[in-house]
């Protein structure tokens, strides 16, 4: 069975879940979910759905870190009136025995910024920053149920998708890099019938 058609990998922190045509939930429908920790069950934030709040406005000591967007992000259904924020480390802070105040390492320079941290000292030791009003989470089983029901797909990340300056197009942007049939899904039109 190919990828397409709904058999993937086992997902890791990390990866992409990338919402198939068939997921119609409004909650995630043509999303891109960005995995943080599938240690027992799975837990992630959607990263092409920006809010029309300012991050100054509810968090105004990370305004500049929040920059160029500048916008808090839609994580997902779940905790919506908590905000987590994932970071991207500088290059000179990124080998394993770097220990940063504020900042807990997930992958590839990527991890979990403590919005109670002082910005005086983690910011200046992160190259880009995305804060999100809530997250979205799936039991043990349930993420690869639905992977294998055929509502996601299982792709890997780059670093740029987290800090994407045009979110809206990620989802077409993240299939089109695939190789194979998921390229050709980036063309699906968001209505079909319309084509």
């Amino acid at each position: 069975m190919s990828e397409a058609a709904g058999a993937s990998p086992a997902p890791r922190a990390g990866d992409l879940l990338v919402a198939t045509p068939s997921l119609l939930d409004p909650n995630f429908e043509r999303t891109v979910v960005l995995l943080l920790d599938v240690s027992d069950g799975a837990l992630g934030v959607v990263l092409n759905r920006p809010s029309v709040v300012r991050v100054a406005e509810v968090l105004p000591d990370w305004e500049d870190l929040a920059e160029p967007v500048g916008v808090l992000f839609s994580g997902g259904p779940v905790g919506t009136d908590s905000a987590l924020a994932v970071g991207v480390a500088a290059a000179a802070v990124r080998s394993p025995e770097d220990e940063l105040v504020g900042f807990r390492p997930l992958w590839d320079g990527v991890g979990i910024v403590d919005l109670d941290s002082p910005t005086a000292l983690v910011g200046p030791a992160l190259s880009s920053l995305r804060v999100f009003a809530g997250y979205a989470g799936w039991g043990a089983e349930q993420l690869r149920a639905e992977i294998e029901s055929g509502s996601w797909f299982v792709v890997p990340s780059e670093t740029a998708d987290l800090t994407c300056l045009q979110p809206q197009q990620l989802w077409a942007a993240v299939l089109r890099r695939q190789p194979g049939e998921l390229a050709w899904v980036s063309t699906r039109p968001a209505d079909p019938t319309l084509n």
